[in-house]
């Protein structure tokens, strides 16, 4: 009996309850990894800096905004988006979601790219600067390319954080999210508690396995065609890159794909 709203053929549960409440949850989930991925990156490739001016304020940023937990920044962004601008009440909640959302995981993610650039052999870059290339065409054709696929799996555990952490603004700032519908379903229902939850978990369950599948298949793609697409360059190829590096021309000649594992001869570090 208890599971007949859900399981009776009855499509009522799903699109009065559950459909909204996932609605929220993935528009949240959303927005702030939309908005934490790239910020993420740039504050991790800040805080390999040379430049202290760079280095220093995003360390700073990412260690205060990691180090504060999640609830305490949506609680402290709903409170500055009452006071100090003029979002409605209705809105509220979903911009402080995000905003806290956003603060904690970029900081995470930060160092989490941060991480992967600095686990790649020293090699790599060593033998980009000795062909001509300035820093940062190094970071972006040399190293973030092969620190992606090194890092995607703990960037996928923190996207399935994001999703799962869209539930603390439910519990704590009425946002109209997933789980928050299991209180007015349940009750509505004659007290359901085990089932509603048990639908809403499942749900859960589907959205993160079904992130991680993709990251996973991904990942694999990305190995692959880094295996395949191993060019060697020559004596002429070298001399063309370090051309076109002193004169700011970006790009490889001859269509060679510089993203995979730096190569003079073999594809070694050394």
């Amino acid at each position: 009996m208890l599971w007949k709203p859900y399981l009776g053929g009855s499509t009522e549960a799903y699109s009065t309850y559950i459909w909204p409440g996932l609605q929220n949850t993935l528009k949240a989930a959303a927005l702030a990894m939309v908005i934490a991925l790239p910020l993420g990156a740039v504050l991790g490739i800040a805080r390999l800096s040379d430049h202290v001016w760079v280095r220093v304020p995003a360390s700073v940023v990412v260690e205060f905004f990691r180090a504060i937990p999640v609830l305490v920044l949506m609680i402290f962004g709903n409170e500055l988006y009452s006071s100090y601008t003029d979002v409605s009440s209705d809105d509220r909640p979903l911009y402080a979601v995000v905003t806290g959302l956003v603060l904690y995981n970029a900081s995470v993610l930060a160092e989490i790219v941060r991480a992967g650039i600095l686990a790649l052999p020293k090699g790599q870059s060593e033998a980009a600067m000795a062909i001509g290339l300035r820093k940062n065409q190094v970071m972006r054709l040399v190293l973030l390319p092969q620190a992606v696929t090194t890092m995607l799996p703990a960037i996928v555990s923190q996207l399935v954080v994001i999703v799962k952490d869209t539930a603390l603004g439910g519990a704590v700032l009425t946002f109209p999210e997933l789980l928050s519908s299991v209180n007015t379903m349940s009750s509505y229902y004659g007290a359901n508690t085990i089932a509603s939850f048990t639908v809403v978990a499942v749900i859960f369950l589907v959205i993160n396995f079904s992130l991680t599948s993709f990251a996973g298949w991904l990942e694999g793609r990305l190995r692959r065609r880094k295996k395949s697409t191993g060019a060697v360059l020559g004596a002429q190829d070298v001399a063309h890159i370090g051309g076109t590096a002193a004169t700011g021309a970006g790009g490889a000649p001859g269509g060679l794909d510089l993203s995979g594992p730096f190569v003079g001869g073999a594809g070694k570090d050394d």
